[in-house]
């Protein structure tokens, strides 16, 4: 039984049709990794921008306090002016050919 198995040739490949096949199938696998790994290096520098583009300024007033005339406590106002720093906005020098920039001015 097992010699007339392996003689039936009934539904057998040609190698040369399976390797066409797969050398196909490889070079689809490819181009695909190779666009998902273009997708998430552009996803990956939009979360850069909007990272970069986080405004942390912040300003708080001070305070005093008293108690039966006396100063009881006293707390001085600060703030702070986030200025635009180079690699705020990654507009200039895109990780991805072919991706599009987002146009940012200091007016904005």
């Amino acid at each position: 039984m097992l010699k007339t198995l392996y003689g039936d040739e009934n539904g057998a490949i040609i190698s040369a049709e399976l390797v066409l096949v797969l050398t196909v199938l490889v070079l689809g696998v490819i181009v695909g990794l190779s666009e998902v790994a273009v997708a998430v290096n552009t996803e990956l520098n939009d979360l850069s921008n909007a990272i970069g583009r986080l405004d942390q300024s912040y300003c708080f007033t001070g305070f005093k306090a008293y108690s039966y005339g006396k100063l009881k406590s006293h707390v001085s106002g600060s703030s702070y002016k986030d200025s635009i720093d180079d690699c705020d906005v990654n507009g200039s020098c895109e990780l991805v050919c072919g991706a599009n920039s987002v146009g940012y001015s200091e007016g904005n």
